[in-house]
């Protein structure tokens, strides 16, 4: 049984966070008590800072520290242009590619009725709303290549082609790098679908 002292409840703490098990939580509990004060709490002010200044942007639901977010705001991006994602850290992910020029919606989940994530248990009724609105030629669903991404993307189609805007999905496939021998049925069928002239 763990003692009810504070490298106890701090490794305890580090133990909650998503991918960290008990000797990784260890681990970081005594890097903290090895690292000078001023550091710690440098770490503890910029926790308390996210969670006191970051908020979803009002208009496309990704992470911000001003309402509406940098995306929604800056003039050069391509207004006409929507990226649909599950999460905001997909926002960082298509970012990396530097190609994307338009603006981003993020759902905040995806479609999971066996966990009893509904539509309106995503933010799909602001999307609609913003495509309702005018000036939106394209929607590219980015939503994850598994099931409830899949899901989340053809329930999504049948809704937004009535309003007129081209719905795309963006191509999966066999991921750079690895053997076509690793890749399932499915991925290598999408990537067949998805492939291009060169």
């Amino acid at each position: 049984m763990a003692r009810p002292d504070p490298l106890g409840r701090l490794i305890e703490q580090f133990q909650r966070l998503p991918g960290i098990g008990s000797k990784s939580a260890q681990r970081l509990a005594f890097h903290i008590l090895k690292t000078p004060r001023e550091e710690v709490e440098r770490l503890a002010d910029a926790m308390r800072d996210v969670k006191d200044r970051v908020t979803y942007c009002s208009t496309c639901s990704n992470i911000t520290d001003v309402d509406p977010c940098y995306y929604c705001t800056d003039a050069s991006r391509d207004r006409r242009l929507i990226c649909v994602v599950e999460q905001p850290e997909n926002v960082t992910a298509v970012e990396k590619t530097r190609d994307f020029k338009g603006v981003y919606h993020v759902l905040m989940g995806a479609l999971s009725p066996l966990h009893g994530i509904g539509p309106d248990d995503v933010k799909i009724k602001e999307l609609l709303a913003r495509v309702g609105n005018g000036g939106i030629e394209e929607v590219i669903l980015a939503t994850n290549p598994n099931v409830e991404g899949e899901a989340t993307a053809i329930y999504l189609a049948k809704l937004l082609k009535p309003l007129g805007v081209r719905v795309t999905r963006i191509a999966m496939g066999v991921p750079v790098g690895s053997d076509l021998d690793y890749a399932d049925e499915v991925t290598m069928q999408r990537a067949m679908e998805g492939r291009r002239e060169l």
